[in-house]
Parts: structure tokens; C-alpha cells; sequence
């Protein structure tokens, strides 16, 4: 009965180890979780990925931070300008998927997208209603800009002077947190909407952005593929942008950034269309690290993405018009803000030449407080914590025929910028996540397991062979003692 178990131990223990490392080679296990992976990440009506997708679990908060100009008489003469930073001004941002239709047999969805802003006091450094701002004006700069190219500038000029001097307007102007960014009558605007009805009256940087939405998307459901999960592939009707000089940078790439493919590696390259910044971009493995107990992977935009054609050629497509381009870190956008002189670029000009840096007082670009980041759950795709972080600047530059601009420098000055973040994943949805994960690691660690006991096995099995030789041998000298005292 004693032989007959030790060699069952060790048959056992053989076989379970052979077990293992076929399993280990063949990474069925493995392959099981990843298959049940891409099998439920599919946009489907009534499961939880679809839920999710419709409302990102993650609370996202909107922070607005103003650049306000102590020196606008200075700048006017030819100084570099001298901002203080002012912020944050926060307001919770809700974002749910609405109108939500099935297009091509369930392989694409469409939908919009609207958002609604809610002031967040406890969160905001005072009230947008009474804090002011002295800042560029961005209509009278805007106009001046349009016209000194006009063909019939000569008649226009002095429509414009009398404009300026009768509402006592120039370069810059001081109005509240909220009118800069929700919108004012501009005396100045309601002058041209007068002649030109198509111009609006009102002005602000997020003017019409409450509690609206950007336009219709078509997303990709991923049915036909994991990889293609919540892919953009149309918005407002179209294919592809119309706003820059090549083929490749008029692509809409990627996903609204909200959500990833799962099965995601460090390799990989993300892709992300913003309607914000009028272009697809594109995130990079940066490092691993965990939140609330859940490994994630940061991607983190390289400085490539807005990196002048000097050092990345791919970007000739963005120098509008054909030809002018920017130093590193700035996009020009006028062309899709009907004509508005903006210029984007990271928060204090991060990633940007040394060169724009220098020409603004007060910027102090930090890579912890102004790099765009996401950190996505590597085996689900999903969107841990992230943060969307962009600058709103706008050109100025002399213009001889208006006195106003005569003296000042070239500039890209900065206005402000905004800090999109989804603060953490919440602890319900949390929970839900490292469940899910628990039950991928217990079920890829089986070859383990079944290893793990083939050695203990194999243990038993060699403790069994010892132990019947050391008794024998202890025989044997028991047999000799007698036959030595007998003698």
C-alpha cells in the first residue's frame, strides 16, 4: 500500500507538473480571460459596458485658470506683458451620450454629446460673477486682424477708428470671470452684427458651450473587432476635417478619450479626437502605477504632437495657411474659430520653444500641472483618472494702420487655460473593476496553481522514497549488534 502511494505521488506530481507547462505554452488560460474580454466589450443596449459608455463613471471636473495683465499700458509700448495666474475656477461637467441611435446592423452607434456645466464653489478660488479679469480683446483684435486684408480696408479703417474711439475701446479690457467665459454684448460686435447679421453680438470663450453639444458622432461599436471599440468615424456628417493643408492631419483618429480598447499594451499608440483642438491626437506609454489598488497604464502626449515641421514633418499639414508654421508647442486654430486669431498650446506654454516661454512674464511651465495624461485599466480599456489640459492664446502682432497696435510686440498671449479632469474613478465602479480583475488573475494564475501542487506532489513523492531507505539501513545494524555480543 506504501509503494503503491509513492508512485502515485509521483506520477501525480508529474503529470500536474507537465499539465502546467503545456497550459503556460499554450497561454490558454490567459487566452480565455482575453477572449471573455473582447467577447463583452461590444456596445450593446442594456449592458454595462454600454451604460458606461453613456455615463464614464469617473466625475469630471472643468477648472478654468485666467491670465490677468498688470501691465497693459507697458505692453502697449513694446514690453514684454506681466500675467498673475487666477484660478481655479471650477464647475462639475456632465457629459451623458444622448440621442442614441444603432446604425449598420449594431456595428456603428450614433450620438451627441452634450455638456452642462454647474459652478463648484467649495472647489473655486472665489465667485466668476464678481472677479475680474483684465485680458486681451479678443473681438477687437479679431476685427483689426480681418480687416487690414480686406480689399477695401481704406473704406473700412475709418469705420473702425470711429468704433474705437467712440465705445473707448483698445487691445485690452476688464470684464468678469463669467462674461469671459459664458458671454457679453459687445458693444463692438453689435456695431458689425448690425451691417454683417451672420456676426454675432455676443462674445465668450465658451459662449453657447453650456448645456449644448458639439455635433453628431458615429462611433464604431466594435462588433467587427475589439480594436475598433467606440472608434470615431464620422462627425457632423463628415469623414474627415477640412481645416488643415493635408490628407493625414484632416483625419478624425481615435476615440472622444472617454474610452479605450481593452487588451491595451505598452507598445500601443492612443488615439484621440477633440473637437476642442480642431485635430486628432495621440498618447504614448509614459509609466505603470495603481489606483485605488487597480494597475494603469499613463499615457501622456509627447511633445511630437505639437512639435514644429522641423522636428516632426508630419505636422507640415498643420501650418495654416500652407507654409506658416509656428514654433513647438502652438497650433493655430483660427480656421475653424471663424477667423478668430487663437492659438492653442499646452498650460504655460509646456512642450512649447524656450522662446515663447520668454516672451510672457509669469509663465512657469511644470510637467506634473500641465501635461495632458491617461491613466486606462490595461485589460479593460477603461479610463481610471485622466486629465485634459489646453491653453487658449491669441495672436497679436502690429498692424501699421491702427495706432493702438503700432508699438506692440509680436505675441502669442496667453488668455487661459482649462484643466478637463476626471478626478478618480468612484468607489463603486471601483470595486466593480478590481472584482472583474480578480476573477482574470485568479483564472490566469491556474497553470500556477496546478504547478504549485504538482511540486508538492513531487515533494510527498520524494519523502516517501527517502523514508523506507533509512529503515532499512536502521535494520541492518540492529541484525549486526547480536552477532557481535554473541561472539
Amino acid at each position: 500500500m506504501a509503494r503503491w502511494t509513492m508512485y502515485s505521488c509521483g506520477a501525480l506530481s508529474l503529470l500536474l507538473l507537465v499539465v502546467s507547462v503545456v497550459l503556460l505554452l499554450a497561454h490558454t488560460f490567459m487566452d480565455t480571460v482575453e477572449g471573455e474580454v473582447k467577447k463583452a466589450t461590444v456596445l450593446k443596449n442594456g449592458t454595462e459596458v454600454f451604460n458606461d459608455w453613456v455615463n464614464p463613471p469617473p466625475p469630471i471636473y472643468m477648472q478654468f485658470y485666467f491670465f490677468n495683465v498688470t501691465n497693459p499700458l507697458e505692453v502697449l509700448d513694446g514690453e514684454k506683458p506681466v500675467v498673475d495666474e487666477i484660478g481655479p475656477y471650477t464647475y462639475r461637467e456632465y457629459r451623458p451620450k444622448e440621442d442614441i441611435e444603432f446604425l449598420e446592423n449594431g456595428t456603428e452607434v450614433s450620438a451627441v454629446n452634450p455638456k452642462t456645466y454647474i459652478f463648484e464653489p467649495d472647489k473655486s478660488v472665489g465667485n466668476p460673477e464678481v472677479d475680474l479679469i483684465r485680458t486681451v480683446n479678443i473681438p477687437i483684435v479679431t476685427l483689426l486682424q480681418i480687416t487690414k486684408n480686406n480689399k477695401y480696408f481704406k473704406y473700412i479703417k475709418p469705420i473702425i477708428d470711429g468704433v474705437l474711439k467712440t465705445y473707448n475701446e483698445g487691445v485690452f479690457l476688464t470684464r468678469s470671470v463669467h462674461e469671459l467665459l459664458w458671454g457679453y454684448k459687445d458693444p463692438v460686435l453689435s456695431m458689425v452684427h448690425t451691417v454683417v447679421p451672420d456676426i454675432s453680438e455676443m462674445f465668450g470663450l465658451f459662449y453657447k458651450m453650456n448645456a449644448t453639444n458639439d455635433g453628431t458622432y458615429v462611433f464604431l461599436s466594435g462588433s467587427k473587432g475589439y480594436m475598433d471599440f467606440t472608434k470615431i468615424v464620422e462627425w457632423k456628417g463628415k469623414r474627415n476635417l477640412m481645416w488643415w493643408t493635408s490628407d493625414t492631419c484632416n483625419m478624425i483618429n481615435g476615440t472622444d478619450g472617454t474610452s479605450f480598447h481593452p487588451l491595451i499594451d505598452k507598445d500601443d499608440i492612443i488615439y484621440m479626437f477633440s473637437s476642442d483642438l480642431c485635430r486628432s491626437v495621440y498618447a504614448v506609454y509614459e509609466a505603470s502605477d495603481s489606483v485605488k489598488d487597480i494597475p494603469v497604464f499613463r499615457f501622456t502626449l509627447p511633445g511630437k504632437v505639437f512639435a514644429n515641421v522641423t522636428v516632426n514633418p508630419d505636422n507640415a499639414g498643420f501650418c495654416v495657411p500652407e507654409g506658416n508654421c509656428l514654433p513647438s508647442g502652438l497650433l493655430n486654430v483660427s480656421a475653424c474659430k471663424q477667423g478668430a486669431p487663437i492659438i492653442l498650446s499646452s498650460p504655460h506654454f509646456y512642450q512649447a520653444e524656450e522662446s515663447v516661454i520668454a516672451s510672457v512674464v509669469g509663465m512657469n511651465p511644470k510637467k506634473e500641472n500641465h501635461e495632458t495624461f491617461v491613466d486606462i485599466s490595461p485589460l479593460t480599456g477603461m479610463v481610471i483618472r485622466a486629465a485634459k489640459r489646453m491653453q487658449i492664446n491669441v495672436y497679436v502682432t502690429k498692424i501699421p494702420e491702427y495706432e493702438i497696435t503700432q508699438k506692440i510686440q509680436t505675441l502669442y498671449f496667453p488668455v487661459m487655460y482649462l484643466n478637463e479632469q476626471s478626478v478618480l474613478i468612484d468607489d463603486e465602479s471601483a470595486g466593480k473593476l478590481k472584482s472583474v480583475l480578480l476573477e482574470a488573475r485568479v483564472l490566469a494564475n491556474v497553470p500556477f496553481l496546478i504547478m504549485a501542487l504538482g511540486i508538492i506532489f513531487g515533494i510527498v513523492f520524494v519523502v516517501l522514497v527517502c523514508r523506507p531507505s533509512r529503515t532499512r539501513d536502521e535494520g541492518t545494524e540492529e541484525e549486526r549488534g547480536p552477532l557481535i555480543r554473541t561472539s
